[in-house]
């Protein structure tokens, strides 16, 4: 056999393997476990990661670039990167906007509003660029940062507003982005768990200055672990870009072939300080870090991302069967709701107890998860309640009732496009029987 025979071998047995623990798969009501998030994937990601590994590209490389590539079409967007997760993107566009070679960058003690109701890094890379939080309550119903409150929160050393979109339900961009152009802020969109969803037409993501995405494996698409950054600035492209890659200057791909890099002066760069023709490779002009995924992942993401609309519509049909069948239940729970323009592609259904329902959370969390049903807390709820941020630096503007609501009375259960009407029929039956009960 020559290599491209055995190649071939190689792929037809991995999709033989697909097809055998396909045939393997079955759901079994009250053993099997309804996740309340997972992978969902078939042969072609597969394939793709095993040919990838074949051609032992380990960094960063020529897969990344295509994923970039189809990622920023179907966004709409200029500019992006990979990172290897979500998280550190979130922790790239914050550290980007503080980057000293910006025209206008953002300095220790500068406030960034965002709300109080969170996952911890969204909030994190704000602490340690050492600017200043301001949280601010959510709205019920919809979880996201209330945005009739920026006003009040406003004060001569706000700078930002990291707003994100809860669980895939789109924020009011019209008044974010029109009080963030009235006072000169910036806007960054956490868009982790909102790939897809759209407000007024627009996808999330594209409205403010930077927008951060996570391929984790219970997000809309997966690499596995993984994420991503987008703008439409090219200056703060290239500092989230050196940032992402150590903090060097340098802009060359990794195993670049020209000996004098992209930039055709490798060895002829002037900076104060360091030798001439320095080489510009280790040349370091932003506070960095290592933040690339692998190249196999991004072999994973193109397949997926071809699945996203289909991911879509499943998410909406899940959704609507199971706030459908819930909406019955409406004395004990707040329904979630979005706003009249938006068009979610929901990352999860949230629950909230209402204050005479008659049961505690912890009594229907624990029923349901002892009857294989998976079930998360809407994230920190109040954040500010976690030991970490006991002796944090923020300002909280106003009263927090919501945030203190969700963090008592708030859970949420799967709309992923693993379930099948067998795990949402069940999932519903299990409801009424507990609630039947009450």
């Amino acid at each position: 056999m020559n290599e491209q025979q055995l190649r071939s071998e190689i792929l037809e047995r991995v999709t033989l393997l697909y097809q055998l623990r396909e045939k393997e798969r079955h759901f079994t009501p009250n053993e099997s476990r309804v996740h309340y998030a997972g992978r969902v994937y078939d042969e072609k990601e597969m394939l793709a990661m095993v040919d990838s590994v074949l051609d032992f590209w380990l960094t960063l490389g020529p897969k990344g670039k295509e994923f970039m590539k189809g990622f920023l079409a179907h966004m709409g967007m200029n500019y992006g990167l990979v990172t290897n997760s979500g998280s550190s993107a979130n922790l790239l566009a914050i550290s980007a906007l503080c980057s000293p070679l910006l025209d206008n960058p953002m300095v220790p003690g500068d406030e960034v509003i965002t709300a109080a109701v969170a996952f911890p890094t969204t909030l994190n890379p704000i602490l340690q660029n050492r600017l200043t939080p301001v949280l601010v309550d959510i709205e019920e119903g919809t979880y996201n940062l209330d945005a009739s409150l920026l006003e009040l929160a406003l004060s001569e050393r706000t700078r930002a507003i990291v707003v994100a979109h809860t669980l895939g339900n789109p924020a009011d961009m019209d008044f974010i982005m029109n009080f963030a152009a009235r006072h000169h802020l910036y806007v960054i969109e956490d868009t982790c768990d909102a790939l897809d969803s759209r407000y007024d037409g627009k996808l999330c993501g594209s409205f403010g200055d930077i927008s951060t995405y996570s391929f984790y494996a219970a997000h809309h698409i997966s690499m596995g672990e993984g994420g991503a950054l987008l703008t439409n600035n090219h200056e703060i492209y290239k500092q989230a870009l050196s940032i992402r890659d150590w903090g060097r200057a340098c802009f060359c791909d990794t195993g670049e072939a020209n000996p004098n890099g992209a930039c055709g002066r490798r060895f002829s760069h002037s900076y104060e300080s360091l030798p001439f023709g320095y080489d510009h490779k280790y040349v370091y002009n932003n506070i960095g870090y290592n933040l690339k995924p692998l190249d196999i992942q991004c072999a994973m993401g193109i397949e997926q991302l071809k699945k996203l609309p289909e991911f879509s519509a499943k998410r909406k049909k899940n959704f609507k069967m199971l706030y459908d069948a819930l909406k019955k239940h409406e004395k004990y729970f707040i329904l979630p709701k979005a706003l009249p323009k938006s068009d979610p592609s929901w990352f999860a259904l949230p629950l909230t107890l209402r204050p005479e329902c008659g049961f505690s959370r912890r009594d229907i969390v624990k029923f349901l998860e002892d009857n294989h049903i998976e079930t998360r807390m809407l994230f920190s709820g109040n954040i500010i309640k976690h030991p970490a941020y006991k002796h944090v630096d923020l300002r909280v503007s106003g009263t927090l009732e919501n945030a203190d609501a969700v963090l008592e009375n708030t859970f949420f259960i799967g709309v992923y496009p693993g379930l099948t009407t067998e795990h949402l029929e069940y999932m519903v039956s299990k409801f009424d029987v507990f609630l039947g009960s009450v």
